[in-house]
């Protein structure tokens, strides 16, 4: 599995090849890293995040959209998990990397098709720069202690001409909560407790799930500034989409689709229109790499 991505490999990479997947060591992990190691390796919720979330036919006609035809190509899918976005678009890359801290999300990732699974802290990959025509990260940065390090580093693998996606991270603008929005929010957990319709089964999958979203709560998030200010210096041509998870390839024709009215209700007692694009819950992004050096 090594020899895959041995060409792309930095001089003094240190990897270890552990069976399903290959493992660059982190020798100080985070809470938060290690809590996202813990949830996604527990075989019942990582099998239900990979049954249930983001394999909807709107989640994989976005991203057929985003990302085109990566059939023949090199893609890094940064924060894989056990693998939904190839689950769910299928194709046949030239060569599929999948990273990510969770063993047991790597193992089912390969399962699904992934190449080389890598455990690796995504700050800092083992690989060499531009080598890649497509990196990924669903889901993935407001689960990570240092965004804007996890973004800066999937740029610097994208080659001249290739591009990096990222979606499902939450708009800080629509999740900056006030006044009453924000009391319901810090009550949710009773609430969903009362009337059974929180998505965790147990109180421990509940709070090893929140402790693995780092940046999803109010005051937290990504916004565009946070994109153009981070890759157009790196020679990228960035476009932001806000959308509410529901559409397709309308997002990219500047669709936003409507909110939960839980959502919608939050935003209206946090005193903006709901109907507003900085009330959108989720930011994608989709950034092209300047074919010219900068």
């Amino acid at each position: 599995m090594k020899s895959k991505v041995l060409p792309y490999l930095i001089p003094d990479a240190e990897i270890q090849d552990m069976g399903w997947y290959l493992e660059c060591p982190i020798p100080q992990p985070s809470e938060g890293l290690k809590a996202n190691a813990y949830y996604f390796s527990h075989p019942e919720w990582a099998e239900e995040y990979l049954t249930y979330c983001h394999r909807s036919e709107a989640f994989k006609s976005r991203w057929q959209a985003a990302v085109g035809d990566w059939n023949d190509k090199i893609v890094v899918d940064i924060g894989c998990g056990p693998g939904n976005i190839f689950a769910t678009l299928q194709g046949k890359p030239k060569l599929l990397i999948g990273i990510d801290v969770a063993p047991g999300s790597l193992e089912l990732a390969k399962k699904q098709g992934y190449d080389v699974p890598i455990l690796a802290d995504a700050t800092k990959l083992p690989f060499v720069s531009n080598f890649a025509d497509i990196v990924t990260l669903n889901a993935a940065l407001h689960h990570c202690d240092d965004m804007e390090a996890i973004l800066k580093e999937a740029a610097r693998l994208v080659k001249p001409g290739g591009i990096i996606v990222t979606d499902h991270d939450p708009q800080i603008s629509a999740w900056d909560y006030k006044g009453l929005a924000k009391l319901l929010w810090n009550g949710r957990l009773l609430i969903y407790k009362i009337t059974g319709h929180g998505f965790h089964k147990t109180d421990s999958q509940q709070s090893w799930g929140l402790a693995c979203e780092i940046h999803h709560k109010p005051g937290h998030g990504v916004s565009k500034e946070f994109f153009m200010n981070n890759l157009k210096p790196l020679g990228f041509e960035v476009n932001v989409f806000p959308h509410n998870h529901e559409l397709g390839a309308e997002v990219l024709r500047g669709e936003k689709g409507k909110a939960e009215f839980k959502y919608r209700l939050g935003n209206i007692l946090s005193g903006r229109n709901p109907n507003a694009a900085h009330s959108a819950l989720t930011l994608m992004c989709v950034a092209k790499k300047s074919s010219v050096a900068a």
